[in-house]
């Protein structure tokens, strides 16, 4: 295990709802949510997770998640990646995930 992946047994508990909210409030974080939630493995190399975006500021939007308890930063392969973490977030605060998922892709 590389020195920066996190082992599942030490991972920050999940945020408070208002500490979730503002990890998801952004639009640029949501899509990286979005793109997990949506993948098959809910896990994917860091590249796939965002466009547009320098490499420090993705860094910093990661954080941002994995401090929020939302992201586990993984091995993907020779990539580093992130996996969702979608049964703590869904033992911690019931539905949310699949509500903001469902609302997303409402709005297209």
């Amino acid at each position: 295990m590389p020195s920066w992946e996190t082992p599942p047994d030490r991972l920050p508990p999940v945020a408070t709802v208002q500490k979730l909210l503002r990890a998801l409030a952004d639009p640029v974080r949501l899509e990286m949510v979005r793109r997990l939630a949506t993948h098959p493995a809910a896990e994917a190399p860091c590249s796939d997770l965002y466009d547009g975006l320098n490499k420090s500021t993705a860094t910093h939007h990661f954080k941002i998640l994995v401090e929020a308890g939302i992201l586990h930063p993984v091995m993907v392969g020779p990539s580093r990646g992130h996996r969702l973490r979608r049964a703590a977030l869904q033992e911690a605060v019931p539905g949310l995930l699949d509500a903001l998922m469902e609302a997303m892709a409402r709005e297209g």
